[in-house]
């Protein structure tokens, strides 16, 4: 019974752990090239300085980490500071279970349930120059 209840609990820990390194990694990538996708050419051409396009870059990200998301888990994506120039972005993207059964109690009243793992990212578009 010890071993079925151990093999169960590491299961478990190692599901939440390969959802939150996929999701970092994923948040990673997608902000990377959602920054790369958003960039201002013509204003590069201009002034030789890089800017990107707030509503593109999120547009790009919203369809980049949808693409390659989990289908069973559920998203909240908030993006906190996009600035156009220099390029910079602040995401957080939190996920969690529908189906996990553990409800916890919030400070504020609410109830919440399932596990939520959140991710947290402050890019600056690096540049070759």
């Amino acid at each position: 019974m010890i071993g079925v209840a151990s093999i169960l609990f590491i299961a478990f820990f190692q599901t939440i752990t390969n959802t939150d390194e996929h999701n970092s990694q994923m948040l990673k990538e997608v902000t990377e090239a959602a920054m790369w996708d958003s960039v201002d050419y013509a204003y590069f051409r201009k002034t030789g300085y890089y800017k990107i396009n707030k509503e593109k870059f999120v547009e790009n990200f919203v369809r980049r980490y949808a693409d390659n998301a989990n289908l069973s888990r559920n998203y909240n994506i908030k993006f906190y500071d996009v600035n156009e120039l220099p390029p910079k972005v602040s995401v957080k993207v939190t996920s969690s279970s529908g189906t996990n059964s553990v409800t916890a109690a919030l400070p504020n009243g609410e109830s919440n349930e399932g596990f939520d793992i959140s991710n947290k990212i402050d890019a600056i578009l690096e540049t070759p120059y």
